[in-house]
């Protein structure tokens, strides 16, 4: 591998005037697709948005800068491999995307998870097991007037995901066949309930069975639709029993249920899906650490889900260290409308772009996919100012900050990409990895109060770069 000695990425395309803009319309998405260097393409995000996820020129200069922060990579030493980056394909999203003209919502949907030039590739999703909160209305599987019961499930039907979700997905599958997907629950049918209601309460343990069943027959009939799912989580924030729906558990119980009723049910179902606790802030890892702790739940467990509402985003490695073997991911991060485009790009890069992945995370989710200019919709009871990764109009896109925050991830560090080895500072937290063509992708924003002249040095061989403040770096260093 060789790579450009002493080069200078511009601290803004306005002062040297050489960036390839992607135009972005409401109808599609083009691009300058041409090799702008022959050893590490550059893209770059500035927080006035001037320059959104662009592909910059890489200058040769002799800037004579002495004593540079050297960011110092090494592929010698790996950590967890990456399942992907992306979003919440929410029940609201899919019926937005759905109700879009054939031609705008292939062109989007091809933008959003395809791998050519003009795409960012999102490569993950997550999607309710029933209603979540940014649906148009509460429902499950099994709706029952109040007083009855169905423990053979007689009734359960997905009916409902027919409408859009599933043609959605669908369509998604046609464009990317290997997206991973991910299902959580935000409520059990209601006649389940202690409460016999969608928002609160608890699980009865009389239907810790049927409700494991309710899990299983859900990944059966999403796989009659030709969609896998390849993990679920137990349950959505299950110590916020506050929105609609909801349901809350506290560890002990969600303990019992994996260990009693799901594991079991899974293994017997011959089912492939992993089973991941928890999907809660990140200030309470002594709740999936509790239910790892537990050797007979243990073994039907695949890891840990987090948000960041929370706590701090250490807490993951914190996981990681009492239980290794199991897997960190990172499900949820909402962004609040309107939206505050610098400090929403330098939270959410810095803390889970960089944060997550460098604590073992093999996810990172932003929440939601799309909402309209109204936040809608959201059930009663919902979140009411939910920023989607993109405001849909009718055909009308808008891309706002998750959108590109994603793609500075999604675009070139694919699934099976490793973390590798680099040093990180206050001023220029980072992270790097290794995808399986062999390329080395870097991330970097500048976290500091001043523009911030670096060095990136990947295994021997030296860049130069500047970044503005608050500014995001993708690098990605090709194999030649």
């Amino acid at each position: 591998m060789k790579y450009k000695q002493l080069i200078f990425a511009a601290l803004s395309f306005l002062i040297i005037g050489c960036s390839e803009q992607v135009n972005h319309t409401s109808e599609t998405n083009t691009t300058n697709s041409s090799l702008l260097n022959e050893d590490v393409i550059f893209y770059l995000t500035t927080p006035d948005q001037s320059v959104l996820f662009q592909q910059q020129t890489l200058k040769n200069t002799s800037l004579g800068h002495e004593n540079l922060a050297k960011i110092k990579v090494s592929t010698n030493t790996s950590y967890q491999e990456i399942d992907g980056f992306g979003f919440s394909l929410t029940g609201g999203s899919a019926e937005l995307i759905n109700a879009m003209s054939a031609d705008a919502k292939n062109n989007l949907l091809n933008e959003l998870f395809g791998t050519g030039l003009n795409d960012i590739g999102v490569s993950y999703l997550r999607i309710s097991l029933g209603a979540s909160d940014l649906d148009a209305k509460v429902f499950s599987y099994n709706d029952l007037p109040l007083g009855e019961s169905d423990i053979a499930l007689d009734h359960f039907s997905i009916d409902e995901d027919k409408k859009n979700l599933i043609p959605v997905l669908q369509q998604i599958l046609a464009i990317n066949p290997e997206i991973k997907i991910m299902a959580s629950p935000w409520s059990a049918p209601t006649w389940m309930k202690t409460n016999n209601a969608s928002k609160g309460g608890s699980l009865k343990a009389e239907y810790y069975d049927v409700y494991a069943q309710y899990f299983v027959k859900y990944i059966q009939a999403m796989q009659q639709e030709g969609i896998i799912i390849d993990a679920i989580t137990v349950q959505n924030e299950p110590l916020h029993p506050g929105n609609n729906p909801s349901l809350y558990m506290e560890a002990a119980d969600q303990a019992v249920f994996v260990k009693s009723a799901l594991g079991p049910s899974f293994k017997q179902a011959n089912l492939a899906t992993k089973i991941i606790i928890y999907d809660h802030n990140a200030d309470r890892p002594d709740y999936p650490i509790a239910i790892l702790d537990d050797e007979d739940a243990n073994q039907y467990i695949d890891g840990s889900a987090f948000h960041l509402y929370g706590g701090k985003i250490e807490a993951l490695n914190l996981v990681h260290q009492q239980h290794p073997d199991k897997n960190i991911y990172f499900t949820e991060q909402w962004i609040g409308a309107p939206g505050n485009f610098p400090e929403d790009i330098k939270f959410h890069t810095r803390e889970l772009i960089i944060g997550a992945t460098r604590n073992w995370s093999k996810t990172v989710l932003e929440w939601n996919l799309a909402a309209d200019p109204n936040s809608q919709p959201y059930t009663d009871g919902g979140c009411t100012r939910c920023l989607g990764g993109i405001t849909l109009d009718g055909d009308q896109i808008t891309r706002n900050p998750a959108y590109y925050i994603i793609a500075h991830a999604a675009k070139h560090v694919r699934p099976g990409s490793v973390r590798v080895t680099s040093n990180s500072s206050n001023e220029l937290p980072n992270v790097a990895f290794k995808t399986p063509a062999g390329e080395v992708v870097v991330i970097i924003i500048n976290n500091g109060a001043s523009p911030q002249h670096f060095s990136v040095d990947v295994d021997g061989e030296e860049v130069m770069a500047s970044l503005a403040i608050g500014a995001v770096a993708t690098l990605v260093f090709q194999k030649n």
